[in-house]
This record gives structure tokens, sequence and C-alpha cells, in this order.
């Protein structure tokens, strides 16, 4: 038999992968993952235009699109992460002033309370019945909802698989014009690369949209001109200039 440490342990194991999972699922994080991975495509499939059209060797494009793949992926994760562990210190800062207040005029909170649901309808008896009861559950959750619009205070744990998650979504996206450098043979890698560019921003388009609840077509539309632009303008740039 398992001993109790064992089985908290595991409990704790299980309830990380059951938290990571439902994280990972929230349709605001595949909406963010979408994107990101549409900049690992463009950047790295940009890059690998201008180097094409300067005339470089097999070697340097797939130098070119490792270090782009690479530093992507940590500017990615690392830009991510420090704005989300920024928001969160900023949501703690918030939370720590109206614990304060709270305790220091828990009448002058609960007015401004009975005010705001005033302000969205009720009459007064109701809207002072709610927020006692709101006050009397959890008095610093109602001040952060309704007074700064934070439905929950960010964790740690919400940091870094923003960090993460942004620097895979990133790798997956940069992968893919890497993988056409390894695999096609030089002469066809600048067609091959706009291509498979295409066809991923095209999915990775198809998934944004569908979890962000926006139009297909023109979320479609703006990521194939920001696409197509980008790989154009880098392909023209690297033929002029070199």
């Amino acid at each position: 038999m398992s001993s109790p440490d064992v089985q908290v342990s595991r409990g704790r194991i299980a309830g990380r992968i059951a938290w990571l999972l439902s994280a990972a699922g929230h349709p605001g994080s595949f909406r963010t993952w979408s994107l990101v991975a549409n900049d690992g495509i463009i950047a790295t499939a940009g890059i690998l235009e201008g180097f094409a059209g300067a005339g470089a060797t097999h070697a340097t494009l797939v130098t070119a699109a490792t270090s782009a793949t690479i530093a992507g992926m940590l500017s990615a994760g690392g830009s991510q992460w420090a704005e989300v562990a920024a928001e969160r210190e900023a949501q703690l800062s918030v939370a720590e002033e109206e614990a304060a207040l709270i305790a220091r005029q828990p009448e002058a909170e609960l007015a401004e309370l009975v005010a705001y649901y005033e302000a969205r309808g009720l009459d007064s008896p109701l809207a002072k019945e709610v927020a006692e009861r709101l006050m009397a559950r959890d008095a610093l959750n109602a001040q952060l909802e309704t007074e700064h619009g934070i439905l929950e205070v960010k964790t740690r744990a919400d940091v870094a698989l923003a960090g993460i998650g942004s620097a895979i979504a990133y790798a997956l996206g940069a992968i893919v014009p890497l993988l056409i450098t390894l695999t096609v043979p030089v002469r066809v890698e600048a067609p091959a690369i706009v291509l498979s560019a295409l066809v991923s921003l095209t999915l990775t388009s198809i998934i944004g949209a569908r979890t962000g609840h926006m139009n297909l077509l023109r979320t479609l539309m703006r990521t194939l001109f920001v696409g197509i632009s980008t790989l154009g303008i880098s392909y023209l740039l690297g033929r002029l200039i070199f």
C-alpha cells in the first residue's frame, strides 16, 4: 500500500496536470498561442526568404532558420512571461491596497459596492442586500471585481504557463519553415517555404478564429496579407541589397 505522503504527492501531481490541461484548453490560450505561432511562421520564413533572395547557400539557410527559431522562441516566451508577471504584480498590489482599505474603513467600501450595483440598475434596498452578502462572503474579491475588473488574481503557475506556452507555440510555428529548409532541395527552397508558410498560416488562422469566436474570412485574409507581404518584401530586399 502507498504511504500517505506518496498519495498526497500523487494527488498534487494529478491536480497540477488537470490544471495544466484546463488552462491549455482555454479558448483564450488557444487564441493567444495561435497568434504567437503565426509570428513564428512569418518571422522565420521571412528571414529565410531574405537570405534566399540574397543567394545564400543551403548551409546558411539552415543556420539562419535554426538561429531564428531558437532566438524567437526564447524571445516570445520571455516577453510573454515578463508581461504576465508584471500584470500579476499589479494585481497583487491592487489587492493589497484594497485589503487595507477594507480593514480600515469597511463601511466606506460597502457603500462603494452599493453604489456600484445601484448604477447597474438595482434599487437601493436590493443593491445593499447584494453588497452585504458579497462583502460577508469574500469582501476582497467583491471589491477587486467591481472596482478593478479583476476576476481572479494570476498565480505563479499562470505566469509560468504563459511563458512556456508562448515559447512552444512560437517554436511550433517556426519549425515549419525550418523543416522545409532541412528537407527540400536548395533550388526549390524559396517557393517551398512560401507555400508551407501560407498553408500553416491558414491552419493557425482557422484555429484562432474558431476558438476566439472571430470572423474566419477576415482573420484569414489579415493573416495571409501580413504573411505574403512580409515574405515578398524580405525576398525583394535580399535580391536588391545583396
